[in-house]
């Protein structure tokens, strides 16, 4: 997998944007975690959820990774149900 499959045709400018963001994260395993999540979910997310994930793509990699790959616990600060949608999607990812 190289990038998005899924058309940004349809999605709402923020949509569009934190697509974008989550397949150009800067490290690749973070693309491909974010990016298949967000390919999958992003045009179902509530408003709520939507400010759940742009507060979590600012999350710099180094720090997120370990929390995605279960090596590190989740900090209370990133807890939330979008961080679980993306823990959940992960754990039916295979690379």
């Amino acid at each position: 997998m190289t990038g998005t499959g899924r058309s940004s045709e349809g999605l709402d400018a923020r949509r569009r944007k934190l697509l974008f963001r989550s397949w150009h994260r800067g490290m690749r395993e973070m693309d491909l975690i974010l990016g298949s999540f967000a390919d999958a979910e992003i045009g179902a997310l509530t408003g709520d959820e939507l400010d759940q994930y742009e507060r979590l793509l600012d999350v710099p990699d180094t720090e997120f990774l370990p929390v995605v790959t279960g090596e590190r616990p989740v900090p209370a600060d990133i807890e939330c149900a979008v961080l679980q949608k993306i823990l959940a999607s992960r754990q039916a990812m295979t690379f």
